[in-house]
């Protein structure tokens, strides 16, 4: 159903590169988002009348939040798609996750209506009445929940799209709320106990941390993430894969939604090489990243020494020494200057977040005194600095 529906509605399916592509297989979600729960909301919203169920209320209006949502994603791609502009020269990506925050507030707002509600329930319950196609079809909805949760998540990691696996993890959500909703009228008609109070009190909390975890994910990129380490190894590898190009460090990927980075690394080069060429090297890596990876890419080149076995001896002495003092730190940017009786060793020394002040400090002097043990004339001047990548997660 997935694949029918993704070779009839988006053109050019199978180039997922492309912000057009993106939009169109954003827009055919949506769609089908909408329809679906909308149809859910009518079926329980009859449903929950005719029962006197609260709980099965709450999951109607749950399914009429997200087809709202589905609405209110619909525009936000739509407009998110908008081409760049003398005002906007990074695009328009950024309003999909403003329609996400719009949408954690919906949920939010509908979990905690529901809650108020649940709570009167439980202090003045209704009688329940029990009808098996009412069971039937809330068994029908979680079927179609299951469905589009595994729809969304499929077309999220064919795009990479972050709102899509927020709106999969919503639906399965809803599948267990429902699936709640009804254990609480078997529970009645087994038992007579009318404990669809304290199920509404549930779905109710579900629906209201679903909400806060749909703003959380749409705040971070909103605010400003650290670099994924899988997407650092991308650009690093690629970046490093060119002929003259003897490392990267310093990169840092700025979101301006979906599909749309824009990227600064630094690049080491060869100290003896021909600028020109290397120079050219550099803008043949912007355009290519550009094509291949969709990313617009600055690079700052640094160059670097590869001869003077002087330097090279210092390096490897100074990252040795660092690695026993705190294996998390790195360098990059090493040279050094002579002088009449001292080596000054200049460098830039990232440090983890961990760190304060005080501890950066600290770490300084600490291999600062290491460095002179091994020679006198030793000298360090760090420049402190922080990393952009994530931390990787353990595997």
């Amino acid at each position: 159903m997935t694949e029918w529906l993704v070779r009839h509605f988006v053109k050019d399916y199978e180039h997922t590169e492309k912000v057009s592509v993106r939009t169109s297989y954003g827009i055919m979600a949506s769609m089908v988002g909408i329809f679906c729960n909308v149809a859910l909301f009518a079926a329980k919203g009859i449903l929950g009348m005719l029962l006197c169920s609260i709980s099965v209320t709450a999951d109607a209006f749950n399914n009429l939040s997200d087809a709202g949502s589905s609405v209110i994603t619909l525009i936000g791609v739509r407009m998110a798609g908008k081409p760049a502009d003398k005002e906007h020269p990074f695009g328009h990506g950024r309003i999909e996750y403003i329609s996400a925050l719009i949408v954690s507030f919906l949920i939010l707002e509908v979990g905690f209506t529901f809650l108020k509600d649940s709570i009167r329930n439980i202090r003045d319950p209704e009688m329940l009445k029990f009808q098996a196609p009412a069971a039937a079809i809330l068994f029908v909805s979680i079927g179609v929940k299951l469905w589009l949760f595994v729809f969304n998540r499929k077309l999220g990691r064919r795009i990479q799209s972050k709102v899509m696996a927020a709106t999969a993890a919503d639906a399965v959500g809803d599948a267990v709320i429902t699936a709640s909703t009804v254990f609480s009228l078997l529970f009645f008609r087994a038992t007579g106990i009318n404990i669809d109070g304290w199920i509404g009190l549930g779905v109710s909390a579900t629906v209201m941390w679903a909400g806060i975890g749909v703003a959380r994910d749409t705040l971070r990129p909103l605010i400003g993430e650290a670099v994924p380490p899988e997407e650092y190894d991308k650009i690093s590898r690629f970046v490093e894969g060119y002929p003259g190009i003897l490392g990267s460090h310093d990169l840092i990927v700025h979101n301006y939604g979906p599909g749309r980075s824009m990227a600064s690394i630094h690049a080491e080069v060869p100290n003896n090489a021909d600028m020109e060429l290397s120079h050219e090297v550099i803008d043949r890596i912007e355009r290519d990243a550009k094509e291949m990876l969709g990313i617009f890419l600055v690079i700052h080149m640094d160059p670097v020494e590869i001869r003077d076995e002087r330097v090279l001896r210092a390096r490897r002495q100074t990252e040795e020494t660092l690695r026993n003092i705190e294996p998390d730190a790195a360098l990059h940017d090493f040279r050094m200057v002579m002088g009449k009786n001292r080596m000054n060793l200049i460098f830039d020394m990232v440090v983890p977040y961990r760190y304060n002040q005080e501890g950066e400090n600290r770490l300084c002097e600490d291999l600062k005194e290491a460095m002179r043990k091994q020679d006198p004339c030793y000298q360090c001047m760090i420049t402190i600095e922080r990393g952009y990548v994530a931390e990787r997660k353990d595997e």
